[in-house]
């Protein structure tokens, strides 16, 4: 490669890398000026007044090059008063023992269309380990995690900081990056999307990008790399090699598929996106690589004018999946839509109206869609619930089709990861004999709504307030209905109402019974279920039994139980008998799933017999483990 085309291709990425500022700048302004310039200046100084003071440092930190970054240095003036320093000298320095931060780097949808309200920022800390001892690795950590504690105070973007050695990035090492993985492989294609999301903050370039499609024509990419650490290049000192990437192994695909099913069980509308769009990979894994598609298109398109990473791959996404039928290609193009939070025709136009409005445009989406989805926000409780279902059913279909492909995958993939996400799927969509099922929810920040407990004759009922013909839940035990609005996380107790009815149960009693579920059971969270949990034969893991909660309040005897449990792959289920009797068959019968468990009790506070009837009750649950 000669001199002056590496001097070109550098201009290009610069360029496009000050394109996804100004995305993200537009996007968040506040957050984007302390994550672009404030974050880099307080990882390179060391002062009482700064966030990330370290006493007694052994070697100063500093990003590579920022007191040659007039972005920075400029600000370094009202940034001292923000932290009330007043005297002159400047807090950048330049020490010959100075441990250098190679590269400051976002991966992910900052600076995109993909960056929305929802969004964190996930930040890599690139630093050569081979330059620096363990005292300086601990007193970066600690700088770091002061100047996250400062950020997650005065930002609204969540920060994430992963300090990474650059030799481990350049053999595909993430260190407890890859510990999010499902137990498969995702090595390579966490580099992918690194080097096709990444926004340079401060620090060196990646060498990877500035070589383009040309240049390899001429020169492979470790003779390239070798010349630019042997100084061929003697100007371009501001380079970092993290390595190449000119493949990913379809059993990474596959691995990071299972992985983000997982995700998509919690976090739907977002995860959908990516299930999609690594069921393309897997099914086209000899395609060139998006990351590449991308560089070329940056260094060989026209000067200035670039695609954002979530516009480019959008518009990627629906070119392959232009031929689906044409219901499915709308709601497709519809969770894009949401997921992006585009508002065409709103008056609003944003920078991701400008990038990504286009392609909605060109993939005819209805104007009647579009208005409709606007509003999305006002939408009742359940039409959104019903739009989250509809999700929750194209993430099947996704998840059908990974699976027949199992039988081509080799390698790295473990036996038990299908049998896992299997199990996870299970856990969340499969119906079985009294468990509680979950509303799907395509954002977990939904508005929760009032709910009205009513009778209808021998049923209960529960609806939302502001849509009343449209039920929750319904069910001849309220105990289940309860159970259903808590582990769905729409209990809310001061938003609890009941119509008048001529049970003797009260709305108080309704509103202590589900404070106690949620603090003994917690909320519907499968993704959060350990993976190894599904290897595992079903077990009860806590049990709460409810006496006599729709018995009269000077009731003497063990009437109606009910038992609400949870087991170790994230169910929730409710039983109900009639004696206690029945009860004790039940532990009888259930040998299996039973182990000595944690269980608890509720009786109405004002029954006169409170503590007799607990008494009688424990007698029969504790016979079964201590006989």
């Amino acid at each position: 490669m000669r001199i002056k085309t590496l001097s070109q291709n550098k201009k290009k990425v610069l360029a496009y890398n000050h394109f996804r500022k100004g995305i993200f700048a537009e996007l968040a302004p506040k957050d984007s000026e302390i994550i672009l310039h404030l974050l880099p200046w307080m990882l390179s100084v060391n002062d009482p007044h700064v966030p990330g003071y370290i006493e007694n440092i052994g070697r100063l930190w500093s990003v590579f090059q920022i007191d040659n970054d007039r972005e920075i240095t400029s600000r370094e003036p009202s940034f001292k008063r923000m932290f009330g320093i007043m005297y002159e000298d400047p807090l950048l320095k330049h020490e010959p023992s100075m441990c250098w931060i190679e590269g400051l780097y976002t991966i992910g949808s900052v600076g995109s269309i993909a960056q929305t309200s929802r969004s964190d920022c996930d930040i890599w800390v690139c630093v050569d380990g081979s330059n620096v001892d363990g005292k300086a690795l601990g007193d970066l950590r600690r700088k770091i995690n002061s100047i996250k504690d400062w950020l997650d105070q005065h930002i609204k973007i969540p920060v994430y900081f992963f300090i990474s050695d650059v030799e481990n990035i350049r053999n595909c090492r993430f260190g407890t990056v890859e510990g999010e993985s499902s137990g498969s492989a995702q090595k390579k294609m966490l580099k992918e999307e690194f080097y096709r999301t990444a926004l340079i903050i401060g620090g060196k370039i990646p060498l990877w990008w500035v070589y383009g499609p040309e240049q390899s024509k001429d020169t492979d990419y470790e003779t390239f790399a070798e010349n630019v650490r042997n100084g061929i290049f003697a100007e371009e000192y501001d380079l970092v090699d993290l390595g190449n990437i000119e493949s990913v192994e379809y059993d990474e695909y596959f691995g990071s598929a299972l992985w983000q099913f997982n995700k998509a069980l919690s976090h739907p509308l977002k995860s959908v996106i990516k299930m999609l769009l690594l069921k393309m990979l897997l099914e086209s894994p000899r395609e060139e690589l998006l990351c590449h598609r991308l560089r070329r298109m940056v260094l060989e398109g026209p000067e200035g004018q670039f695609l954002d990473p979530g516009t480019f791959t959008l518009q990627a996404m629906l070119e392959y999946y232009r031929d689906l039928p044409k219901e499915r290609f709308a709601f497709i193009m519809e969770c894009f839509y949401l997921n992006y939070d585009m508002k065409l025709l709103s008056g609003n136009v944003s920078i991701r109206e400008k990038l990504a409005g286009g392609i909605f445009e060109q993939n005819k989406m209805e104007r009647q869609s579009i208005k409709r989805l606007n509003e999305f926000s006002l939408w009742s409780f359940q039409e959104q619930s019903d739009f989250g279902a509809r999700i929750f059913e194209l993430l099947r279909q996704i998840y059908t089709d990974i699976s027949a492909v199992k039988k081509d995958v080799k390698g790295e993939i473990e036996p038990e990861d299908l049998q896992v996400m299997g199990g996870k799927l299970s856990a969340c969509l499969e119906n079985k004999s009294h468990k509680i099922p979950i509303i799907h929810k395509p954002f977990e920040d939904l508005t929760k709504p009032t709910l009205v407990f009513k009778t209808d004759g021998q049923i209960w009922q529960v609806y939302t307030e502001a849509d009343r013909p449209k039920l929750i839940v319904e069910s001849p035990d309220i105990i289940r209905c309860i159970a259903y609005v808590v582990w769905n996380d729409i209990f809310i107790s001061t938003e609890i109402r009941m119509a008048p009815n001529t049970t003797s149960i009260t709305l108080q009693e309704i509103i202590n019974i589900g404070k106690k579920m949620k603090d003994l059971f917690g909320t519907s969270d499968i993704a959060a279920v350990p993976f190894p949990r599904y290897l595992e034969s079903e077990r009860i893991e806590k049990a709460l039994i409810v006496v006599n909660f729709e018995s009269a309040w000077d009731a003497d005897e063990v009437g109606d139980l009910w038992m609400i449990y949870r087991n170790n792959w994230g169910e929730l289920f409710v039983r109900q008998w009639d004696s206690p009797d029945a009860l004790r068959d039940f532990f009888h019968n259930s040998s299996k799933i039973l182990q000595p468990i944690d269980i608890q009790y509720y009786v109405q506070r004002n029954s006169l017999m409170y503590e007799k009837i607990i008494e009688r009750t424990k007698q029969t649950a504790v016979k079964k483990f201590h006989p």
